[in-house]
């Protein structure tokens, strides 16, 4: 706690309320307890429900995800960056054969933040007279000057000054806002080349769009000529029900982002992957976009590994049942609270609940982690507080999660019945 405060950031300790010795070891975790759970440096177990902002899909080191790092490790932890790396070529032919046939190369890199940078560049480089990028309102892309740039909370980006240029924002979920940005941007000699989206708000608030939205924002790109981004790095590998959240909605994107959970909640790893016409721009020059440790042979392991599990055990398929049962579970939790809570939502483990203001979402936090369940706020939207289990979460866990925000709640409830709050 003071490496933390006189070395890290003090911050962190205000944010987590660790500022005494007593709130000490629930700050401080220690190990993996389980495929869902932390264990903290006295040893008690808090089951995960923020799952790292997304990235344990298959739950706290997975053993298959564990062996594919390990026996990599003993053979080749790094690559040449000159010769050619045979699990990257298997990684980026696997993913071919997930999404879309249109959808062919990838590129991989270590985060979610610089595949929003990559897949910025790919579209400006598809079409260098149309440089004008659009993104959603509450959308959270990353904190990197590109990705900072088409994200959209302004605490986050008012402290840097001026960032890219040619960057619009519009509502999310609203098509017609949408059509009007592409025509007043077409009319003033701006045309849009590229519209990125989250096609399920994160951290946001989780904000679920209509289900003919995206089909809607496929087809103004269409009509305008302009490719569409997905940001599925926290939506994608599972999460929401499909192995890609974009599945739901019958749409193809031109270019995709993944993270997060790409890497199996084991190693870093991030991809883009895009049309044969969007890469076309690197083909003559494979060096105009690189990275020194993407795509590295443990990442490759990690990655492939990952998608093994998805697949052989079924994930998304239990990510839809049991983000179902918890739904209810939390909706009936909450549902005597109206007063507290505004709403209840989520798609497959992707949920959240919305308060009255940050200090009840804080609040149910800080008496959830008392209760050995951890949960966490969106950073765009404080007032939402997330549940997000890796999608290994048994039925038994799914419950108990359910049982302590109903406890949660009911405490709330009478400490301001007590105090006239």
């Amino acid at each position: 706690m003071e490496n933390f405060r006189d070395h890290v950031n003090p911050g962190f300790l205000e944010y987590r309320k660790a500022t005494s010795v007593e709130h000490a070891a629930a700050a401080v975790e220690w190990s993996d307890a389980g495929p869902n759970s932390y264990r903290d440096v006295n040893g008690k177990e808090y089951l995960d429900c923020l799952g790292g902002f997304g990235i344990f899909n298959v739950g706290h080191r997975h053993p298959k995800v564990i062996a594919a790092v390990k026996a990599q490790l003993d053979r080749q932890p790094l690559h040449s960056q000159d010769l050619l790396d045979p699990l990257r070529a298997m990684l980026a032919k696997t993913l071919s054969m997930l999404l879309p046939p249109k959808l062919e190369y990838a590129f991989f890199c270590n985060s979610g933040t610089e595949t929003i940078e990559a897949a910025l560049k790919l579209a400006r480089a598809y079409n260098p007279h149309k440089q004008t990028i659009v993104a959603a309102l509450k959308g959270f892309h990353g904190k990197s000057y590109g990705a900072l740039s088409v994200s959209a909370k302004g605490e986050f980006r008012r402290p840097f000054g001026a960032l890219l240029p040619n960057v619009e924002h519009f509502p999310f979920n609203d098509l017609a806002e949408l059509r009007g940005k592409f025509e007043w941007l077409r009319t003033v000699g701006e045309d849009v080349g590229a519209v990125l989206l989250e096609p399920i708000q994160g951290e946001g608030g989780v904000n679920i769009p209509d289900d003919d939205y995206l089909r809607g924002v496929r087809a103004l790109c269409d009509e305008f000529g302009a490719l569409l981004i997905l940001d599925e790095v926290q939506t994608g590998m599972g999460r929401t029900g499909k192995m890609f959240c974009f599945e739901h909605y019958g749409v193809e994107p031109d270019i995709i982002c993944l993270a997060k959970a790409f890497g199996g909640g084991v190693i870093p790893a991030g991809a883009v992957v895009a049309t044969r016409g969007v890469f076309s721009s690197l083909f003559d020059n494979p060096f105009l976009h690189t990275t020194t440790f993407g795509g590295n042979p443990l990442a490759c392991a990690a990655a492939i590994a990952t998608i093994n599990v998805l697949i052989e055990e079924r994930l998304p398929e239990r990510a839809a049942v049991m983000g179902e049962r918890m739904l209810a579970g939390m909706k009936a939790a909450t549902q005597a609270y109206p007063e507290l809570v505004v709403d209840v939502r989520g798609k497959g483990l992707l949920m959240a609940m919305e308060f009255i203001d940050n200090q009840t979402g804080f609040e149910l936090g800080k008496l959830l982690l008392d209760r050995g369940v951890l949960v966490s706020g969106t950073l765009v939207n404080a007032r939402v507080v997330r549940v997000e289990p890796p999608l290994t979460i048994t039925e038994t866990q799914a419950d108990y999660v359910c049982e302590q925000i109903a406890a949660a709640l009911a405490v709330m409830a009478n400490q301001r019945e007590k105090t006239g709050v």
